[in-house]
């Protein structure tokens, strides 16, 4: 299927938008994570687009798209504009599934909940990328104020030590927030050895991106400018699209934990663990693609309930295939 390149005006950037597959067939727009680039999904769109119509893009500041100058047009509400923005230019009025990975699926829970865009998103699958708002509730619990403590409780039922877990796990989260140093650490070599990380820890083989350093620096303000805001000031937000989540078990970075007991802002969702790493849509795109295409098709059938999610109960899944 032959992907076509355009660039799309967001605000203060221009971003780079690779489109494939059919015009008229239901849209899927996925949205990639730190360190990567839109290239990231290419084997996943090799699995979707000879039914759907696939969108990628590279987010602001990776890949070919523009990077803006200060920390603050990372923040949140800007990445949601700019997916807004690449839905006017390639969908239109019609409502697109989407889809996050990682960095891509954190920002897109801005959007998911966010009513400004209710009705445009028709589902949206999560892959190893919680709502910074809803993982700050969870570790919070009682430091809500009155008015949202009783969604915090509903929304954290989680393990005992779950907290203490995923903060050991998001190290690096700490690390990206020391001034001068993670991008000492990238100049000095990191960029280059990213594909023996990956080889070595995922067991993925990348080629290497000549556009890689600039991802990892530019993306760093991507934590900056959101981290320690949303833990310090989380806020309540409900789901208005229904929500999957494909959770890989053997995630080093984000927990199974922080797609758990969510019902109190998503209402009913679906769960699917597997048997995977982080990079799993790069190491087993065939079985992301099949756990995308059942989400998409069972919400292209159904008529959504009155909040958005499906009409069933929250299901939780572990599947050897996802």
């Amino acid at each position: 299927m032959i992907r076509d390149s355009l660039s799309v005006e967001a605000g203060d950037v221009r971003l780079a938008v690779y489109v494939s597959g059919p015009r008229d067939a239901p849209s899927i727009v996925l949205v990639h994570g730190y360190p990567d680039s839109a290239a990231v999904w290419e084997p996943v769109r090799a699995q979707l687009d000879a039914r759907y119509r696939v969108i990628s893009y590279d987010v602001r500041g990776a890949g070919a798209s523009d990077a803006p100058e200060s920390r603050a047009a990372y923040r949140l509400e800007r990445l949601a504009a700019d997916l807004a923005a690449v839905a006017d230019a390639t969908c239109g009025a019609r409502p697109f599934h989407l889809v996050g990975h990682d960095w891509g699926s954190i920002q897109s829970w801005e959007a998911v909940t966010d009513p400004a865009f209710k009705g445009r998103i028709a589902s949206y699958t999560s892959i190893s990328g919680p709502c910074l708002d809803h993982a700050s509730f969870g570790l919070r619990g009682a430091g809500a104020d009155r008015a949202e403590q009783s969604d915090a409780h509903h929304a954290a039922k989680r393990p005992f030590g779950s907290g203490l877990r995923q903060t050991l796990r998001s190290w690096y989260i700490f690390f990206f927030h020391v001034p001068l140093l993670p991008e000492l650490v990238w100049r000095a070599g990191g960029a280059r050895m990213w594909p023996l990380w990956l080889r070595l820890t995922e067991r993925v083989r990348l080629e290497r991106d000549p556009a890689q350093m600039r991802n990892a620096i530019n993306g760093l303000n991507l934590y900056r400018a959101n981290f320690i805001d949303k833990l310090l000031r989380p806020r309540a937000r409900h789901a208005h699209a229904p929500v999957q989540f494909i959770v890989p078990l053997r995630d080093r970075y984000v927990g199974p934990e922080l797609s758990i007991g969510l019902e109190g802002w998503l209402g009913p969702y679906s769960r699917t663990e597997i048997d995977a790493g982080h990079w799993v849509v790069l190491r087993e795109p065939e079985r992301i693609a099949a756990g995308i295409e059942r989400f998409v098709e069972q919400h292209r059938l159904q008529q959504p309930a009155d909040n958005g999610g499906p009409g069933t109960s929250t299901v939780n899944a572990r599947a050897a295939d996802a």
